[in-house]
C-alpha cells in the first residue's frame, strides 16, 4: 500500500489501538507492524480466524499466554560460542512452559477452529526444555545451588569459608583490647574481602594486610592475617564456581540452539495467536464485525463509524468530557455506480467520510474487524489512494492547486480496476469553471480506468455528472437548516448543497439581498437545482426501497444463521441422547454411574427400564432414582 495513504489515514494509530489488546510483547510488535494484504484468500482466512476464535472466547476460553516473552533474539544468540545469560534462559523457560497449556487449549478448541489449525501445528509442547532450564535457573535468573553436584559442592565450600571468616572477625571484635584500636565497632568490605577499620595510630597492632586508607588517612582497612588465606580460598572457589556455571549455561544454550527452529516457529505462532486474540477483544470492546469479502468490487458499508473517532470520544468521556457518539454512515460504491460524488456544506463530514472508508478498507485487509453492521461488504484493493488536505511542497514552491493536481495525476498513472481512489475537494483551488472541467476530466479518466472512486466537491457543476454519465452517482452529507448544523449522515442519490444562502438568511441577511443573490446564480446552476428537485422524491424513494430490501435480506441471512445454529445444537443434543440411551440400556448390576441429584458416584443394583427407574447403591444405602438422573461416571470421582 502507498505509504502516503497509510500516513494520511492514520493507519499507525489504528494498529496501536488494536495492539493495546495484546497480552504479549511479541503480539504487540506483530500488531504494530501488520500490513494490509492484497490476497483475497489470505484476508478471508484472517477474518475466519477472528470469527472462530471470537466464539471460543465468548464461551469463556481465552488462550493461556501468561509468561510469554519475545525470546527470538535470545534463540538467535544461542548460535554463538558465548552461553546465554541466566536471565535470558529464565525468559525462554517461562515462555516454553506456556506451550503445554497452549497445546492443551488447542486440542480442546480444535473442532471449533479449523482455521487455526496452521497455528496449532506450529505450537509444539516445548515445556520439557523449559523444565530443564528451570532445574538450573530460577525465575529471577539466578543459577540454582543444585544445578550440578559440583556446583553444590563449590558453593557449600564457599559458605563454609565465609562462616570461618565470620568466626575470625567475631573473635577479634569480642576482644576489648582489639575493639579499642578500631575507628568504629564492626567489620566492612573491600572488594568482597572483610576488613577492619583500624585507627591509623594503631598501625601494626593487628597483624594482616592493609588494603587502603580513608580519604583523611585516619582509618586503615586491615584484613587480619587469619582470614587472608580463607579469603584467597573463596576467590579460588569463585573462579571454579564461575567456570562450572559457564559449563552448565553452555549446555543449556546448546539445547536451546538444537531446538531453535521449533522454538522460533512456536514463539512466532504464539505471537500470531495473540494478534488474532487482540483482534477479537478489540471487536468485542468496540462492537466491530468481520465484513464479507466481495469479489465483484462492491463496497457496501452499513452503520460505518470511524475507529479513531470512537477512541477519541471514549477518551473524552473518561476524562469527564461530554459523552459523544460517532454518527454512523451508510456508503456504497462499485455496484450500480463506480464513482460517487459527495457534496454538502463545509464541516459536514465529507472528509471524515473519506477517511472512514479508507481506514476501514485498510483494517479489513489486515484481518481486523471494523465498526460496521453485519452484512457489510468490502472488496480487496491492490491500492488505495487518497488526496486530502491542503499540503503543498515548499521545496518545489508549488501552489496548493498545483500540488493537488500533481497528486491526482500520479494517482491516475497508478490506478487500475482494483484501486480505491478517495479525493477531497475535487476541482478546488482555481477558477470554479476550470476546476469543474478538470474535475469532470478526472472522473472520466477514473471511469476509463475502471477504478472505484469517492470524491467530494463544492462545485455545483460536478453534481451534473451523475445525470449525464453512466456509472456515476451523487451523495449528500445532510445539513439541518434549522440548527445550521450538519447531521453527518450520507444520502446516496441526492446531491448536496452548500446551503450558503440558507445559512446567510438564518444569520440575518436581509431577504432582499438573499433574493438578489439567488438571481445572480448562474442560469445553469438554477436549472440544475430545478432538475435535481424534480427527481429528488423518486430517487429518495428508490434508495429507501433499496435500503429496506437490503435490511430484509440481512435479517433473512441472520435468521438462516440462527436456524443453522439451532439445528446443529438439536442434532448434537439428539446424538448425545442416543448415546446416553444406548449406554443406559447396557447397564448391569455393579456398573459405576453418577447420580446428578445426589452429586455423587454410585453403582447399579437393579435396572427397571419399564418403570424408567434404577436401584443404585451409594455409600451405605440403596436409593431408587429416575433413569434421567443417571450419568456416566466422572473421572474426577
Amino acid at each position: 500500500m502507498n505509504d502516503v495513504t497509510l500516513t494520511k489515514l492514520e493507519f499507525d494509530r489504528a494498529r496501536e489501538t488494536v495492539a493495546a489488546y495484546c497480552r504479549t510483547s511479541l503480539g504487540k510488535h506483530m500488531t504494530r507492524t501488520v500490513t494490509p494484504s492484497t490476497k483475497t484468500k489470505v484476508i478471508r482466512t484472517w477474518l475466519r480466524q477472528v470469527r472462530e476464535l471470537s466464539k471460543i472466547i465468548d464461551s469463556g476460553s481465552l488462550p493461556p499466554m501468561t509468561g510469554v516473552h519475545d525470546v527470538r533474539e535470545y534463540v538467535h544468540a544461542s548460535a554463538f560460542p558465548a552461553p546465554l545469560e541466566p536471565g535470558a534462559l529464565a525468559s525462554i523457560a517461562e515462555t516454553l512452559m506456556t506451550t503445554a497449556g497452549l497445546s492443551a487449549w488447542f486440542e480442546r478448541v480444535a473442532p471449533d477452529s479449523p482455521s487455526l489449525d496452521p497455528l496449532r501445528s506450529q505450537i509444539v509442547d516445548l515445556s520439557p526444555i523449559g523444565e530443564s532450564i528451570n532445574e538450573v535457573v530460577d525465575g529471577r535468573g539466578q543459577v540454582r545451588d543444585y544445578a550440578s553436584p559440583k556446583l553444590a559442592s563449590i558453593r557449600s565450600a564457599i559458605e563454609q569459608a565465609r562462616s570461618r571468616i565470620r568466626g575470625v572477625f567475631d573473635r577479634i571484635l569480642r576482644q576489648t583490647s582489639f575493639s579499642r584500636m578500631l575507628q568504629y565497632s564492626g567489620a566492612t568490605f573491600h572488594n568482597d574481602r572483610m576488613v577492619l577499620p583500624l585507627k591509623a595510630e594503631q598501625r601494626g597492632r593487628i597483624p594482616g594486610i592493609i588494603h587502603r586508607s580513608s580519604d583523611t588517612g585516619s582509618t586503615l582497612f586491615v584484613e587480619p592475617a587469619e582470614s587472608v588465606e580463607l579469603n584467597n580460598s573463596i576467590i579460588r572457589l569463585r573462579e571454579a564456581e564461575n567456570k562450572e556455571i559457564t559449563r552448565i549455561l553452555r549446555l543449556l544454550t546448546q539445547e536451546v540452539h538444537a531446538n531453535g527452529r521449533a522454538i522460533l516457529a512456536t514463539v512466532r505462532a504464539v505471537g500470531v495467536l495473540d494478534l488474532v486474540t487482540a483482534k477479537c477483544l478489540y471487536a468485542r470492546a468496540r462492537s466491530c464485525t468481520c465484513p464479507e469479502i466481495d469479489e465483484n468490487g462492491v463496497l457496501d458499508l452499513h452503520d460505518a463509524r470511524h475507529p479513531l473517532l470512537i477512541e477519541l470520544f471514549e477518551s473524552e468521556a473518561k476524562e469527564g468530557g461530554p459523552k459523544r457518539e460517532v454518527i454512523p454512515i451508510d456508503i456504497r460504491v462499485g455496484d450500480d455506480f463506480d464513482v460517487l460524488v459527495v457534496t454538502g456544506p463545509n464541516t459536514g463530514g465529507k472528509t471524515v467520510t473519506l477517511k472512514t472508508i479508507g481506514l476501514l478498507a485498510l483494517m479489513t485487509q489486515c484481518g481486523i474487524p471494523i465498526p460496521v453492521r453485519e452484512g457489510s461488504r468490502l472488496p480487496v484493493y491492490t491500492q488505495i489512494f487518497i488526496d486530502i488536505g491542503d499540503e503543498q511542497s515548499l521545496q518545489q514552491s508549488l501552489s496548493t492547486f498545483s500540488s493537488h493536481l500533481g497528486t491526482l495525476l500520479a494517482i491516475l498513472r497508478e490506478s487500475g480496476q482494483r484501486s480505491l481512489v478517495l479525493i477531497d475537494e475535487l476541482g478546488a483551488g482555481t477558477d470554479p469553471d476550470e476546476g469543474a472541467a478538470i474535475g469532470q476530466a478526472i472522473v472520466s479518466e477514473l471511469l476509463k480506468l475502471r477504478s472505484k472512486a469517492i470524491v467530494t466537491t463544492h462545485l455545483s457543476t460536478l453534481k451534473a455528472i451523475a445525470y449525464t454519465t453512466p456509472r456515476v452517482d451523487n451523495a449528500a452529507v445532510e445539513f439541518d437548516p434549522d440548527s445550521l448544523e450538519p447531521t453527518f449522515r450520507v444520502r446516496i442519490g441526492e446531491p448536496g448543497n452548500s446551503n450558503a444562502l440558507i445559512i446567510a438568511r438564518r444569520l440575518g441577511m436581509p431577504i432582499g439581498l438573499v433574493k438578489r443573490a439567488k438571481w445572480f446564480l448562474h442560469d445553469r446552476t438554477r436549472a440544475l437545482n430545478m432538475a435535481i428537485a424534480g427527481t429528488l422524491k423518486s430517487r429518495r424513494e428508490a434508495e429507501e426501497a433499496r435500503r429496506a430490501a437490503r435490511d430484509a435480506e440481512l435479517e433473512a441471512q441472520q435468521n438462516r444463521v440462527k436456524y443453522e445454529r439451532r439445528r446443529e445444537e438439536f442434532e448434537q443434543s439428539k446424538k448425545s441422547f442416543d448415546e446416553w440411551t444406548k449406554w443406559v440400556n447396557g447397564l448391569e448390576a455393579g456398573d459405576p454411574v453418577f447420580i446428578k441429584s445426589l452429586k455423587r458416584p454410585a453403582r447399579i443394583v437393579r435396572m427397571e427400564l419399564h418403570r424408567q427407574k434404577a436401584l443404585v447403591t451409594t455409600g451405605a444405602m440403596d436409593v431408587e432414582v429416575r433413569l434421567r438422573d443417571i450419568e456416566t461416571p466422572r473421572t474426577e470421582e
